[in-house]
């Protein structure tokens, strides 16, 4: 039954709704009662809607969801990556699933270094060797197994389908391909894949089949996650590590396991606040940085003026120098997170910022010398991730935010197999001070270890009010997450807006080093810029930040909006 009716819902869709996807504003309304899903790509809200409509509860749904984006978005779905679920159960329960990638058991500190020292140029972001060992597959089914009502064979049956049948490339999507045109050339199996036979990419409006992707998803709806670890992908994963370079054993993958942990909760303005933990940051800092805000009162100073933007952003520019020093994996390091995400740490944050001018990040000091170093600097990031938010009828909720980080991750596609493999190892610090592609600085917390898991900014989330849930939130971005998220809540909670203006509304970054306020063009008037100029403020004009996915709960009845961004 429930094959039936995503098949007919899939085939319902027209290709101009697929072609041309755009802001849900005013917000979506769940007007079957049945829950909503809003993802980057119409044809996976579709299929997540429909799971819902057959019955099936949130976490069925993001199952579905993840899969369809693994066929329909290329450049950061995915089964060869990693990431982060946060569920909020009807009973009242918040649990957090890490199934981020693994550095494989042969990796170490220097692998991408040469004899003298020096950075291996692209050794990090192109290729076999740059990838970490794949959690999605694995993520998916620990989900489902535990929470779940619904098999994954009839959850990935659509994504087979579209997989087998092919899907319409948007135009955006078209852009991307080009962008990663060159690297995807580089290797065979890629170029098979995501590429024509001459070697141009898709435009928009064609369609992309991806049959051998179509087969891996069929052994893993026959055989669950063991295909994927233990069995022929295994197989195929392995083989093409061998014959490329790549260090990913059997071993990695059939050791590999998610964590279940617990999340990060905390209160802002009588809401509570549920998100990652380590080692995603995004979690710690978007409550410290609420928690900091929470001694002034943002609505009267209102939405984009120069005191608000100031207020918020030296909140943002003392979280990233925090997060510079004391986050990384928690199985590795110890992570101070009740210090970092306290009141009383807060107030500190709050005393010691300038109220009329910018701060020099030369005198930021991490931990503010109350909170004791241990580590040094790991700043380092992807871009190309996915977010999706789902929500149910029963009030179940499940924020996923996946990637394979950069787009379309390290550009090597597993021969036989269809899918692109991640390039998360430069999420690591290949080397101690030196910026990676994004400008971020690392360091020795972040160092790369075997079957450790680099940081993340990575922040799905939900917002409960009165016990009851409230939002469903994330987005992809990298560094930026974090400031993004931070600001879709902020919106609704102190600027009183509705999801739609929430989402939509104009954002800005500022994480400490490099020491520059990031705002989106046409994002501050000219006499905003102005003060914010002289209060010693270098303002840098950048395309748009974040891809935002967002459910609200408003008097029982579920809105859902996209991004009118779709940055990736």
């Amino acid at each position: 039954m429930i094959l039936k009716r995503l098949s007919l819902l899939l085939a319902s869709l027209s290709i101009f709704a697929l072609h041309t996807q755009a802001a849900s504003y005013p917000p979506i309304k769940d007007s079957t009662g049945t829950g909503l899903a809003m993802t980057s790509s119409p044809y996976c809200t579709t299929i997540g809607k429909a799971v819902l409509d057959s019955g099936g509860n949130a976490i069925d749904s993001a199952v579905a969801v993840g899969y369809c984006l693994a066929v329909v978005h290329p450049a950061a779905g995915n089964i060869g990556g990693g990431g982060f679920a946060l569920l909020h159960l009807a009973n009242g329960e918040n649990v957090a699933l890490d199934f981020r990638e693994r550095a494989p058991l042969k990796a170490h500190r220097d692998m991408y270094l040469d004899k003298k020292g020096n950075v291996i140029a692209n050794a990090s972001t192109i290729g076999y060797l740059a990838a970490g060992v794949p959690g999605t597959v694995k993520g998916m089914s620990a989900m489902l197994e535990k929470y779940g009502t619904k098999s994954l064979a009839d959850l990935i049956a659509p994504s087979i389908e579209l997989a087998q049948k092919g899907f319409v490339v948007t135009d955006r999507q078209s852009e991307t391909m080009k962008e990663a045109q060159k690297d995807l050339a580089k290797f065979a199996s890629s170029k098979k894949y995501f590429l024509k036979k001459d070697g141009s990419v898709y435009k928009g409006g064609e369609t992309l089949v991806q049959k051998d992707l179509a087969n891996t998803l069929k052994l893993i709806a026959r055989e669950g996650e063991s295909a994927f670890y233990k069995g022929a992908i295994a197989d195929l994963i392995v083989k093409d590590m061998q014959k490329n370079g790549g260090i990913i054993t059997k071993e990695d993958l059939a050791s590999y396991e998610v964590v279940w942990r617990k999340p990060i909760v905390g209160s802002y303005r009588g809401y509570s606040i549920v998100s990652m933990p380590p080692p995603s940051s995004g979690g710690v800092h978007i409550l410290q940085i609420l928690n900091t805000l929470e001694n002034t009162d943002l609505g009267k100073l209102g939405f984009g003026s120069s005191k608000s933007i100031h207020i918020i952003a030296e909140a943002m520019r003392q979280a990233y120098a925090d997060r510079s020093v004391f986050l990384g994996d928690p199985d590795f390091i110890k992570v101070p997170v009740s210090e970092l995400t306290s009141k009383a740490y807060a107030k500190k944050v709050w005393d010691s910022l300038d109220k009329k001018g910018a701060k020099p990040s030369k005198k930021v000091t991490p931990g503010l010398g109350v909170i004791k170093q241990e580590n040094t600097p790991n700043l380092k990031e992807g871009n190309h991730t996915t977010h999706y938010s789902v929500a149910d009828k029963w009030g179940n909720a499940v924020a996923v935010t996946y990637t394979i980080n950069a787009s379309y991750g390290s550009a090597a596609a597993v021969d036989g197999a269809g899918f692109l493999l991640n390039n998360e190892m430069d999420d690591f610090s290949i080397k101690p001070g030196v910026p990676n592609i994004y400008g971020l600085v690392g360091g020795e917390a972040n160092a790369i270890e075997p079957n450790k898991r680099p940081l993340s900014s990575m922040s799905p989330t939900i917002v409960l009010k009165d016990k009851e849930l409230f939002m469903v939130v994330g987005s992809p971005g990298g560094a930026r997450i974090i400031t993004t998220v931070l600001q879709v809540i902020v919106n609704v909670i102190d600027y009183k807006m509705d999801l739609g203006r929430a989402v939509e509304y104009p954002r800005f970054h500022m994480q400490w080093l490099p020491d520059e306020l990031r705002v989106e063009e046409y994002g501050l008037s000219e006499d905003v810029k102005d003060n914010l100029k002289k209060m010693g403020y270098t303002i840098t004009e950048l395309p748009d930040m974040g891809d935002v996915n967002a459910i609200m709960q408003k008097n029982g009845v579920y809105y859902g909006v996209n991004d009118p961004r779709k940055e990736f």
